[in-house]
């Protein structure tokens, strides 16, 4: 069976004030206020003894780490919190209708404005908005106040952070105007040598009598360059609402990829009477997407494999209040691992992080649950330990699920990255929550409980709640295919839960891929969600009909904790700071075609490919004589191993095995070098280091845009005399700042550190540490200095212009 697919865009946000569709960046000088008040949201309350904070804000990163909260959501707490902010609005912003738009809030949100209730949000990742038009002060301040319920702290199966934990915009319209989402681009057809767009336009008339416009719409080259307009006049009714269709052709487009992500520009304008009322614009793209059950999946008509991750929305210290900056660098460093594909798990993300994909070249599964109707299991004494809580999105699922999914897909639906959308995840893990009499027979690694149990409910009923869900993607796009990822598939595969998707994911099942293929030949399977073995990919590369997997996950991440003191997850190809680990070396070696090299050392005795990756350590440091094993991880055809100059032998390199050497330590530079047709193309060392004498620091930028509250990296590493990174240091590094700007927070990495991260200082993990620090959009020389006892500071100088 071929499911076939095409279209294209992406919604354009501004990091500055002002974005082109009119929309105002609403973050800062907000006053916050942990924990329940009286009659908080009321125009006669105090709030000035509340703390000021600007958004996006997560207050329970804050801390601090305690045993007595739960280990699937990091050992950190929720409680409730209060938001408040006091403006005005000048007379010209207050002629139309203000609209405030929150891209979430975690959770249970309550908004009012100067007094007046607005509304509640359950879902903390869904967007919404409110009009306060009616409920403005037009000559004085405003009050808008928030209240966000995360009492029920063990409602998630991973860290979801509390509070206001992204932007907020203040949207500005005329009274005929384009709404939220109101903009929908599509391509019919694509390909190299022409591509045909519509452009779908909603309009709304809030005025007592009928309104003409003109509905006008061009498409800008990657260069710049207009090279398609089209118009239409429109009458919009009185109170009515009614929608324009654009349409237009161009020749020999620039197709967007992967590989080469060309994004164009389409500017939307309403005018009436010759003056333009509204505009909306966006980046969109041309390209292509089809599913084979038999060849895959094609990418402008070229058979492409997935290389992907699942992300979880937080960065460690900073929570789920994660910058735009932040996961820019995150995906280049996915980038240089050689993926290609981001799987959005297990809800909706930031606005931004989407134009990212767009921008920057990520095939993107997007995904709106992690369980319907039924609460699974939310560990609290560490995974798989006690007993589990069963709080979640399952209590407001009933009242909320099509509103929540249908918003997903229209704030999204036209990023060109986009390329399915997920309407589950796990909802089938055997026993949490749904059974059934075949999990008594075969073999079902995924399991909770053991076999068939009787009391829990039947697996029947999530092909009812799925041919709903089903039902509500397909109104809202149909421009790609509807999936889920799958834990039970041989429970599934009991109901008609996975014929009513138009692709279907496994979840750690590479094992079945061969026999449900033969079985259900129609299917089309892929990895929705997979370990980061090497055999694990093989089902991939080696299959022609699994068209791709996604690694769990592309980073460490707070939260689904072991016992503590452990209070994050170690899933990640690199750690929450950032830093690669052994199993993105790994990865690197199976994606990327840029010849590369790395080195893995562990005491002998390990034969285990997968527990070589995970034990070993990066490090040359050891005791003396000590039997050790050498993992040299490459993509070349051959690696050679030299210690101290002399060869240990030069083997062959395959996919299957790391080539590996037993040798006794002795001290000096371990160098591995990679081969290809007899040429060294790549290498790799590893250097005994002294000790620590000496803080080494490298910023990703020197100079800050005022304009814009910015975020710079710092990586910190403790070197000896040398510059050799010292591996096993733990210094405790401090960091101050002089000058416009802020420390964000410090990460190392470390798993199980409880470590304030609202502190100036941190200690080093595996000798690395991570610097947030964000300008304060004021001019000035900024100098933040690093210091730790023992060992020789570090300066770095920033200009903020």
């Amino acid at each position: 069976m071929l499911f076939h697919l095409l279209i294209l865009l992406c919604p354009f946000y501004s990091a500055g004030q002002d974005d082109p569709t009119g929309n105002l960046l609403f973050n800062a000088d907000w006053k916050f206020n942990k924990g329940d008040v009286k009659d908080g949201e009321s125009i006669r309350f105090s709030d000035q003894q509340w703390r000021n904070v600007n958004l996006p804000h997560d207050w329970s990163i804050e801390g601090p780490f305690s045993s007595e909260w739960a280990s699937s959501t990091g050992y950190l707490p929720g409680g409730i919190g209060w938001y408040r902010k006091t403006f005005t609005l000048s007379a010209q912003q207050q002629t139309g209708k203000v609209f405030i738009y929150f891209d979430g809030v975690y959770k249970n949100s309550e908004v009012w404005i100067n007094g007046h209730f607005l509304g509640k949000r359950p879902n903390g990742y869904t967007p919404f908005q409110y009009e306060l038009s009616p409920y403005l002060n037009k000559n004085g301040n405003n009050i808008i106040a928030v209240k966000a319920d995360h009492t029920k702290f063990a409602d998630s199966r991973w860290y979801p952070g509390s509070g206001i934990y992204r932007n907020v915009y203040l949207i500005f319209k005329k009274a005929v105007y384009i709404p939220t989402w109101g903009v929908t681009f599509t391509t019919p057809q694509v390909n190299a040598k022409d591509a045909s767009a519509r452009v779908n336009v909603s309009l709304k008339n809030d005025t007592k009598a009928g309104a003409v416009t003109l509905v006008k719409s061009t498409l800008s080259n990657p260069q710049g360059k207009v090279v398609a307009s089209s118009q239409q006049q429109l009458t919009v009714k009185a109170g009515q609402e009614a929608a324009a269709t654009l349409s237009f052709s161009i020749k020999s487009p620039k197709l967007w990829s992967a590989g080469q992500p060309d994004l164009y520009r389409l500017r939307v304008s309403v005018s009436q009477n010759g003056k333009i009322t509204d505009q909306y614009t966006e980046k969109v793209g041309f390209r292509d997407i089809r599913f084979d059950a038999n060849e895959g999946f094609f990418l402008n008509g070229k058979n492409t494999k997935l290389k992907g991750v699942c992300i979880h929305h937080d960065a460690g210290a900073l929570g789920a209040a994660v910058p735009r900056e932040v996961w820019a660098r995150r995906l280049r460093i996915l980038k240089e691992a050689g993926c290609n594909a981001i799987r959005m798990s297990h809800y909706p993300h930031q606005n931004y992080l989407y134009d990212l994909c767009d921008e920057m070249g990520f095939l993107v599964m997007d995904e709106a649950f992690d369980e319907w109707a039924r609460g699974k299991n939310k560990w609290v004494a560490g995974w798989n330990e006690g007993t589990p809580a069963k709080d979640g999105y399952n209590e407001y699922f009933a009242e909320w699920a099509d509103r929540d999914l249908a918003d997903m897909i229209r704030r999204n639906r036209n990023h060109p990255s986009i390329i399915m959308w997920s309407i589950g995840n796990e909802i089938d893990y055997p026993n949490d929550p749904y059974s059934n009499e075949v999990l008594n027979t075969g073999r079902n690694p995924q399991i909770y409980g053991k076999g068939y149990s009787a009391e829990r409910p039947p697996a029947s009923e999530m092909a009812e709640i799925a041919r709903k869900l089903v039902k509500v993607v397909k109104q809202n796009d149909t421009s790609r295919p509807v999936t889920a990822a799958l834990a039970g598939v041989v429970m599934s595969n009991m109901t008609d839960y996975p014929e009513l998707l138009d692709i279907v994911g496994y979840n750690y099942q590479e094992y079945r891929y061969a026999d449900d293929h033969q079985k259900y030949p129609k299917r089309i399977i892929y990895g929705s969600e997979n370990g980061k073995g090497k055999k694990e990919w093989l089902a991939v590369d080696t299959s022609k009909n699994i068209f791709g997997q996604f690694l769990w996950t592309g980073f460490d991440f707070v939260g689904e904790a072991r016992k503590w003191p452990v209070r994050s997850s170690g899933a990640g190809l690199a750690n929450m700071a950032g830093f690669p680990k052994n199993d993105y070396f790994v990865r690197q070696s199976l994606w990327s075609d840029k010849p590369m090299a790395y080195l893995m050392v562990m005491k002998a005795g390990e034969n285990d490919p997968d527990r070589f990756m995970w034990n070993a350590d990066s490090k040359w440091n050891w005791p003396d004589g000590e039997a050790l094993k050498v993992g040299g991880v490459t993509n070349t055809e051959e690696a050679e191993l030299f210690l101290n100059g002399r060869s240990l032998g030069r083997k062959r390199a395959d996919q299957l095995e790391y080539p590996s050497w037993n040798l006794p330590y002795a001290k000096g530079i371990l160098l591995l070098k990679g081969f290809n047709e007899g040429k060294e193309v790549s290498s790799y060392q590893l250097v005994t280091a002294g000790d620590a004498v000496e803080i080494s620091a490298e910023a990703d930028k020197e100079i800050f845009d005022h304009a814009a509250q910015q975020v710079s990296h710092i990586e910190i590493a403790v070197k000896d005399s040398k510059g050799n990174l010292v591996y096993d240091a733990a210094n405790d590094i401090s960091v101050q700042i002089e000058g416009p700007a802020t420390l964000m927070g410090l990460e190392s990495g470390s798993l199980d550190s409880h470590e304030s991260y609202q502190a100036d200082h941190r200690k080093v993990y595996k000798g690395r540490l991570l610097a947030y620090i964000q300008s304060s959009a004021k001019p000035g020389t900024i100098k933040v200095t690093l210091s730790a006892a023992g060992l020789k500071s570090k300066t770095i100088i920033y200009q903020s212009r």
